[in-house]
């Protein structure tokens, strides 16, 4: 996808707040030119996905991507079965495993490169929090649709790979679907060619936002402590047209420094 907007828009930077399976579609929240400066500001929230379950069957993968692993005969298993151990074991805070196709790094390396040469490592467990795990009836015979809302760094495919687990056999996910990542839905997305570049203020929807005079412009330019905005912060500052010059926090009890500054055009 950063490929495809750089040759696009004939820009080199350009960078994403978060990775996709290879195989999922949805929300990929993209920064071009200084808004990859903002992009730290777009990681770390909770995300919204939709996907589909396939019982019995584990993959190498934990998706439908990978080769199968293993068979289980799961036909007894019921919706309610699914949405009891939901509720009890795979909500709200848990502790995951990240699956060795992944792009979490390991000594320097990313677990996919390390599973494609057939070398498997530990990971540590690491906790994230499942929000809501909703699970319904699939499209076919032992296939659940699943809608889950969570914390960032959750990883999906590992959600179906346990659940299968917890109901004594296994599963695989498919059909991942990211429905939001932060404030952003899916209805605003668009392909790479069709999506529309959108202001810089865009990306920081939700916070704060503190227009300053002239005066306090040339200020923020020159990245200067300023005296502390009403709120925690962290606060969008804007000139009177509603520019994004900066992105501002708290610092000390009374002040507030630059996190970001927008160079000048």
């Amino acid at each position: 996808m950063v490929a495809l907007v750089r040759r696009r828009l004939d820009e080199r930077r350009v960078g994403h707040a978060g990775t996709l399976d290879p195989d999922a579609t949805g929300v990929l929240l993209v920064g071009v030119g200084n808004a990859t400066r903002l992009l730290t500001f777009l990681v770390g929230h909770d995300k919204w996905y939709a996907a589909e379950v396939v019982l019995g069957t584990e993959t190498s993968t934990l998706d439908a991507a990978g080769e199968v692993t293993a068979r289980h005969d799961m036909g007894a298993v019921t919706l309610d079965d699914a949405r009891r151990v939901v509720a009890e074991y795979l909500t709200g805070p848990i502790l995951q495993i990240p699956p060795m196709v992944s792009a979490l790094k390991v000594d320097g390396r990313r677990l996919h490169e390390l599973a494609r040469e057939g070398i498997e490592v530990e990971r540590e467990p690491r906790p994230v929090t499942i929000h809501r795990f909703e699970v319904s009836e699939g499209p076919e015979p032992g296939v659940l649709s699943i809608d889950v809302t969570c914390s960032s760094g959750t990883y999906v495919r590992t959600l179906a790979a346990d659940l299968g687990h917890l109901l004594g056999g296994g599963a695989h996910l498919r059909n991942l679907r990211r429905l939001s990542s932060g404030g952003f839905h899916v209805g605003e997305s668009a392909p790479p060619d069709e999506a529309r570049l959108q202001p810089m203020l865009a990306a920081l929807r939700g916070m704060t936002t503190v227009a300053v005079d002239a005066a306090t412009v040339a200020l923020v330019h020159n990245g200067r402590v300023l005296p502390r905005f009403a709120g925690d912060g962290p606060w969008a500052v804007t000139d009177d047209e509603g520019e994004l010059l900066a992105v501002y926090e708290a610092f000390r009890a009374d002040e507030a420094k630059p996190a970001v500054v927008i160079p000048v055009a």
